[in-house]
């Protein structure tokens, strides 16, 4: 039984590129490892920040981990940005069609997208086209790639208005792009689980990361085609 001696995970910032490395403290099913490209476009959900999920602590690190210990290795770059959505420009600028048009590769075997609840303000009218261009970045750089969308998610069962029509728009754009769709508001990811959720009551704690982590790495492990 082989064991890996390091696995680098790269996500991608706008400054440039941070290599993290992952600890091997894990060991792997055998010589011949199945290894993906995959790429992934959200918000601050993602990026982590003061209140959790900085660095190795966010749940994308945590879930390059998860999958690792199944055997599944990623190379994966993580285009994210803090108040971006759909429709509406994060704070350095860019929708998630920036942001995917960052991350995705032509070799890309999946691509995720997560989020956005930063859509609340976006014009309802010209949204779902925003989505569908967005997701479009995919299916044009990487036609051979799968794509998962995950809704907004929403940290109470009293989930606003604005959320809800955000995730419909969603979900149909996914639909109509024939992407894998999750629904966290329907799944209640965090209701019920305040220590998950920072004192801000918006953006996940270390341990909102690791369970989103959790959660997350087996969606993806689901979604990749199995290698022979």
């Amino acid at each position: 039984m082989g064991r890996l001696a390091a696995f680098v995970a790269v996500v991608m910032v706008f400054t440039g590129v941070v290599v993290m490395p992952v600890p091997a403290d894990y060991e792997l099913a055998g010589r011949e490892v199945p290894q993906y490209r995959i790429a992934v476009i959200g918000d601050s959900y993602t990026t982590g920040g003061d209140l959790g999920g900085r660095g190795a602590q966010g749940w994308t690190s945590r879930a390059w981990q998860l999958l690792a210990r199944r055997g599944v290795l990623v190379n994966a770059d993580v285009a994210a940005e803090g108040g971006a959505g759909y429709g509406v420009p994060g704070n350095r600028g860019n929708v998630y069609e920036a942001l995917a048009a960052r991350a995705i590769r032509p070799d890309d075997t999946l691509v995720v997208y997560f989020g956005s609840r930063n859509d609340q303000p976006a014009n309802p009218v010209l949204l779902p086209g925003a989505m569908l261009s967005a997701l479009g970045v995919a299916s044009r750089t990487a036609p051979s790639a799968r794509i998962l969308v995950i809704g907004p998610p929403w940290p109470t069962a009293d989930v606003p208005p604005a959320v809800l029509q955000v995730r419909d728009a969603l979900f149909g754009a996914a639909r109509l792009m024939g992407a894998m769709w999750i629904d966290p508001i329907a799944e209640r990811w965090f209701v019920g689980q305040p220590d998950l959720i920072g004192r801000d009551g918006v953006h996940p704690t270390d341990a909102g990361h690791a369970y989103m982590a959790e959660r997350i790495a087996p969606l993806i492990a689901d979604a990749l085609p199995t290698q022979t």
